[in-house]
């Protein structure tokens, strides 16, 4: 394998990071990409400088695109936005741009854009995505869709620009569930919200009359699980669709059954149900509602998260003497145990690359998210501090959102770091908001 210098991705500068950290991405190869990124004095990663001129066209929409795209793309922590009264020039679409007044200004990749509106109302979005220092376009695309849709065009465009220069899926055309809490700490309503993974958009899919705890995306379907529980009853685990809005509660034969997740597939659930003093974990097979019992110890078996090959799930166990993470397979076959050292280790979630696992540490009063491969090896940290939990992962394996509560009157806020742990955001919600859960890529034809 060459060395990070001699590479030509356009991640060259994260790569070595990443190298550091053992991890191996997938980054660009040499033909796919020629912009670059740079690495400061002392290994500093420096985000790649890049320009996202308004788009022409309609002038009611143009600088929206080009805004979402810049705020994406910037939020990734991968890229620098430049500054707009540092332009050079207002760039035709349909024209080569200045290539050496962008190069002075230190710009590498120059993003132009056109928006138009036809008689009927329906938007076509163009784009193109220009290496400055080639003087070469790299890719250029157009999205069709009606006037509801302008938003989501940006987050589509934001996409083919990530992955072209990095080599990595996109993940802006995704969205995240998460529980809103409103009120004070004694009497907070809890509520199953949705929105766009920048903040936007936000919906409530529950009332409030019952509290909402721990949803989960299913990886596959448009279909959210999660546990509702109305005062004075035992939480139930329901199912709710998103495109048809249609809920159901999931029956079971246990006192409480919690923590429920989607197998890959979205046919399944697994679960944690309640008996006595104890708790295992079981499937459930969502067509016939059968269920079949994989763990059988005596102790706490929860928070289940099947691998993106639906062979193996991890889970969380008390079974020797706390809260540590373990693997299976997914019939329970061959339990064994994946996490070791200080404090104890909970929520586990498996990337949808399934190269790493990520959890929460707690130790000491500290709560932070790590990552380990599915082995158990290679444990890092990503973010610690005070109360960090629910870990979920976006949809191409490279960043987490979680939860940071500090505690007090106050409630939980929502972050989103990096699989290096280098960008940490905030990501904003209306009020505060815990357990998130970020869904797969939208269909492209939805």
């Amino acid at each position: 394998m060459h060395s990070p210098s001699r590479l030509r991705p356009a991640l060259a500068a994260l790569l070595w990071l990443c190298l550091a950290a053992g991890l191996m991405p997938g980054f660009a190869t040499p033909a796919q990409a020629q912009l670059n990124l740079r690495i400061g004095p002392g290994g500093a990663f420096q985000p790649m400088p890049i320009a996202i001129a308004d788009f022409s066209g309609d002038p009611s929409l143009g600088p929206t695109l080009s805004g979402i795209v810049t705020n994406n793309l910037k939020r990734s922590g991968y890229f620098t936005p430049v500054e707009k009264a540092r332009f050079p020039e207002s760039p035709n679409f349909d024209a080569a741009p200045n290539f050496p007044a962008w190069k002075d200004i230190g710009v590498q990749g120059l993003v132009t854009g056109r928006v138009t509106r036809d008689g009927t109302g329906k938007l076509k979005a163009e784009f193109r995505l220009w290496d400055v220092l080639s003087g070469q376009q790299m890719v250029g695309q157009q999205y069709a869709g009606d006037g509801a849709n302008a938003r989501r065009m940006g987050h589509l465009i934001s996409d083919a620009v990530y992955t072209k220069i990095t080599g990595i899926g996109g993940f802006f055309d995704t969205r995240v569930a998460f529980v809103d809490e409103s009120g004070s700490k004694e009497h907070r309503r809890k509520r199953l919200a949705i929105m766009d993974q920048d903040g936007a958009n936000v919906r409530y899919l529950t009332s409030g009359e019952a509290s909402v705890v721990a949803p989960r995306y299913s990886p596959s379907t448009q279909d959210i699980t999660y546990m509702a529980q109305v005062t004075g009853q035992q939480p139930r685990v329901q199912v709710i669709n998103l495109s048809t809005g249609a809920r159901q509660v999931i029956p079971t034969n246990a006192e409480m059954s919690t923590s429920p997740r989607f197998s890959p597939d979205g046919r399944r659930l697994v679960m944690s149900d309640q008996d006595g003093g104890n708790a295992s974990i079981y499937v459930m097979d969502l067509a016939s509602k059968a269920q079949t019992r994989i763990t059988n110890a005596n102790a706490i078996d929860t928070s289940p998260s099947f691998s993106p090959d639906g062979r193996e799930i991890v889970f969380e166990s008390d079974r020797g003497g706390q809260q540590q993470v373990y693997v299976m397979g997914a019939d329970g076959s061959n339990p064994r145990r994946l996490t070791f050292g200080d404090g104890s280790a909970s929520q586990p979630a498996w990337s949808p690359r399934g190269d790493y696992i990520a959890f929460t540490r707690q130790r000491k009063g500290s709560f932070a998210i790590c990552v380990m491969k599915p082995d158990g090896t290679g444990e890092r940290v990503l973010t610690e501090g005070f109360h960090n939990e629910g870990p979920t992962w976006a949809p191409n394996g490279q960043y987490l959102i979680f939860f940071r509560d500090p505690g007090g009157q106050a409630g939980g806020k929502l972050y989103m770091v990096d699989i290096t742990g280098k960008v940490e955001q905030p990501v904003p919600t209306p009020s505060y908001a815990s357990d998130p859960t970020w869904s797969p890529l939208i269909d492209p034809q939805r």
